[in-house]
């Protein structure tokens, strides 16, 4: 099989106005008698050495905490912008105590871990890795340095998943590398570790492995519930493809993933017999019964109308509903079947919009899915920054909240303002994406002539069925051995 050399990938700096502009502080675009492929440097490593910059850069941000703001002073944390719940969590669910997430009764009103079953594992394992001599703020410390470095390795595979999804377009994983959100919010949760598995759940179906796609998409949905969406995209793609058998192997991949993770402590055994497990069931008798919170459309709702929206929940899921009904009209209806990273992208963005909640750290799902569906620079950094208003917005609004009558900080009018800053900013980028999918000529990706580099077996595939046509079959693209994946390397 042969190899692609670098001056077979797509060039940013020759095709995206604002990366060339950039490129200046670097001496600017590459140039024709340049000989790219001759350098160590290869654009995956490149990316990955710029991500744990960045990356580094997040943890000195969060200085402020760690020397003390995490432990004294009622608002310290939202003063500086660097609140992380996990050293919080370090004492406040038992890891500080030796309690077993999902068996151990916590003290206080969460009885039990909140977070799924794989992040309890992430977050058990670092707790073993914590001293237990000392004193309970220096553990925490400790606490939050071990997450920070199994988050940075999560965040390296990350980038290298991205960049290796589109065979051609390595530097796209450049965009979750310098982007500015996943520095500021990736170790405020353990998010990164259900994302890394998502990416590399879609870069091996990128090449055509489902069933390796499915296991890891099911491990990313043990860890956090938003991966799961991703196999609504694929079903309806398979359907207007009829590639049915390989997306009965991703879902029987991601079934199976999902339950041996998830059996060995969803069931309780008494003298009554089986029963489900109170501890387990907590993550989602949690996330039904949460009210309103930071972020979401609903609260900004809530707070200008003085309504408290007890029924948030039924309208977050018929919008969900009836949202997930349009993109599957969407893609049955498109002149060209839409990529895989578009509705990915897409369903998590309205899962996101829906929610009853869009914590600061939920940009971490969309981040990858940005960067694959739509790979434009300006479009991408538009986004960007009206998710960094957030994230300030956020938290000076919460020092306002904690200050007591002396009101530091954003005051309720200017945080709403920032939560409609942060709506309407992926807002517009869903919005660019669907003018893609219905304007296929308008898509990055498939303007050098590709068709979906990210779709595995759906890549040049005829269509067998469409609504409002007759279907327009192409010749598919079969290849005799199916190409391995190589963390790393640019094209096999």
């Amino acid at each position: 099989m042969t190899s692609v050399r670098g001056d077979e990938s797509v060039r940013p700096t020759q095709r995206d106005e604002v990366a060339a502009a950039g490129s200046e502080l670097l001496g600017g675009p590459l140039g024709r008698r340049a000989l790219p492929g001759t350098s160590r440097l290869t654009p995956v490593r490149v990316i990955v050495l710029v991500a744990l910059g960045m990356f580094a850069l997040g943890m000195v941000q969060k200085l402020p905490c760690y020397n003390g703001g995490w432990f004294f002073g009622a608002t310290t944390q939202y003063v500086h912008a660097c609140y992380s719940d996990i050293p919080h969590l370090f004492s406040g669910r038992g890891f500080a105590d030796g309690l077993i997430p999902y068996f151990d009764r916590l003290p206080g009103d969460m009885e039990y871990l909140e977070y799924p079953v794989l992040t309890g594992l992430f977050m058990e394992v670092a707790s073993w890795m914590t001293p237990n001599g000392g004193e309970i703020v220096q553990r925490e410390q400790i606490y939050w340095l071990v997450n920070a470095g199994m988050l940075m390795v999560c965040a390296a595979v990350l980038v290298v998943c991205v960049a290796r999804t589109h065979r051609n377009r390595p530097w796209d994983g450049l965009l979750v590398a310098l982007a500015p959100a996943l520095a500021l919010t990736a170790t405020i949760n353990w998010d990164l570790l259900a994302v890394a598995l998502t990416a590399a759940g879609m870069l091996l179906w990128s090449r055509s492995h489902p069933l390796r796609a499915g296991l890891l998409i099911g491990l990313a949905t043990a860890a956090k519930l938003y991966p799961v969406l991703l196999l609504g995209p694929l079903l309806v793609l398979c359907w207007r493809a009829g590639t049915w058998r390989a997306y009965g192997r991703c879902l029987t991949g991601a079934v199976i993933s999902w339950l041996v993770v998830n059996l060995p402590v969803m069931f309780a055994y008494d003298a009554s017999g089986f029963h489900l497990r109170e501890g387990w069931a907590k993550f989602y008798t949690f996330s039904q019964e949460r009210p309103i919170d930071f972020g979401s459309v609903w609260l900004l709702i809530s707070q200008r109308t003085g309504n408290p929206l007890e029924n948030a929940n039924l309208y977050a899921t018929l919008l969900m509903l009836l949202g997930c009904g349009g993109l599957a009209l969407l893609t049955l209806y498109a002149p060209r079947r839409p990529r895989f990273a578009q509705l990915a992208f897409l369903v998590v963005a309205l899962f996101i919009l829906t929610n009853k909640v869009y914590s600061p750290q939920y940009v971490l799902w969309l981040i990858p899915l940005a960067a694959l569906a739509r790979p434009r620079w300006r479009d991408f950094l538009v986004w960007q920054g009206c998710e960094v208003l957030y994230y300030l917005g956020i938290w000076m609004y919460l020092a306002y909240t904690g200050s007591g009558d002396k009101h530091q900080g954003l005051p309720p009018e200017g945080y709403q303002l920032a939560i409609l800053v942060h709506l309407l900013g992926t807002l517009y980028l869903c919005a660019v994406v669907v003018r893609d999918v219905l304007l296929p000529e308008r898509d990055v990706v498939r303007q050098g002539g590709e068709d979906d580099p990210s779709g595995g077996v759906l890549d040049r595939a005829p269509d067998v069925f469409v609504l409002g046509r007759r279907p327009l079959p192409r010749p598919a693209v079969h290849f005799e051995a199916t190409p391995r994946v190589r963390w790393g390397a640019v094209r096999e």
